[in-house]
């Protein structure tokens, strides 16, 4: 078996891309996607009759711009769920993301256009950046039965609040963690000194041994080390390129998390409040800087689709 297949017997494999041909090739359990992809999916050709689509929808129906998003995210989801026999994530607009109100309208409404597809909202997954705000409105979520993946996590802190709302699922971002620290010590990192995967070890032993139902699918990975490092995880999204690498090996996989070693190396449960939560990523320079430019990055990106779509299709 090359190395995709083998983990696929330890992990739930999701595709990280908004690109349908991709998820038609590597038949993901699970796709997610976010402003930053969709705004690259939309200007593929063949993607083009989703753009037309929303337009046309939010035109019939007061053509607010804030509702022709949505449409399209919700598009672009239906139409990955042709091909995935699980779940597909969507993403709130990241400019939402200290407004817990509006965080939690959207996410109704979203799931509102999804249902209008005849798409149940059990195959639907609400990504919500997680700054306080947002895990307050995954809370909200939560207690009405829309499960929520909570996106742009780089700390412990994150993690915890999360599980304790009872957040369906967490996207610890695990190349952007070693990212900063690449720069911030200029050190050079293997997959056992990797901070990302030493984070992701650390949330996933701790949700275990302390018995959250909240999953952890590691995200953002710069190389297949990272990935390998994190076997056994409950899912991790993975990019196309990543994949093809992954298929092109037979070298052989290791399990590395499992929910046996967690009661031993995880550690033991901590209690968590806003004060709590404020003062922890207070504490954490990477977690707090790298959350910021994740917003303002996912932001950036939604603009740019919005003045996209005004140029070809208003």
């Amino acid at each position: 078996m090359n190395q995709m297949e083998q983990l696929r017997k330890l992990t739930t494999v999701v595709a990280d891309t908004g690109e349908i041909e991709a998820i038609k090739k590597y038949q993901p359990t699970d796709a997610t996607t976010n402003p930053s992809l969709l705004l690259k999916a939309s200007q593929v050709a063949e993607y083009r009759h989703l753009v037309e689509d929303a337009v046309a929808y939010a035109k019939a129906n007061g053509g607010d711009e804030a509702l022709l998003l949505d449409k399209l995210a919700v598009n672009f989801g239906v139409e990955i769920l042709k091909y995935v026999a699980g779940r597909v994530s969507t993403e709130v607009d990241a400019r939402l993301s200290f407004n817990t109100a509006e965080t939690v309208r959207r996410a109704l409404r979203i799931i509102k256009l999804y249902e209008e597809a005849g798409i149940s909202k059990d195959r639907v997954l609400i990504k919500i950046a997680s700054t306080w705000e947002g895990i307050m409105a995954a809370k909200e979520l939560e207690a009405q039965g829309i499960k929520c993946n909570m996106t742009l996590l780089f700390s412990f802190a994150q993690a915890v609040a999360c599980a304790e709302i009872g957040a369906q699922l967490i996207s610890p971002f695990v190349g952007r963690i070693l990212d900063w620290y690449k720069k911030d010590t200029g050190l050079t990192y293997t997959e056992e000194t990797d901070p990302g995967v030493l984070s992701v070890t650390k949330i996933f032993n701790y949700y275990k041994k302390n018995g959250h139902k909240t999953e952890v699918m590691g995200a953002s990975f710069r190389n297949i080390g990272e990935i390998l490092g994190l076997a056994g995880c409950d899912l991790l999204t993975i990019s196309p390129n990543l994949l093809d690498e992954l298929r092109a090996s037979e070298a052989v996989v290791e399990q590395k998390l499992s929910a046996e070693k967690a009661q031993v190396e995880g550690d033991d449960k901590i209690e968590m409040n806003e004060g709590v939560f404020r003062w922890m990523m207070n504490e954490d320079a990477m977690a707090t800087e790298k959350l910021s430019e994740g917003i303002r990055n996912f932001a950036k990106d939604t603009r740019t689709l919005e003045a996209y779509i005004r140029e070809q299709f208003m």
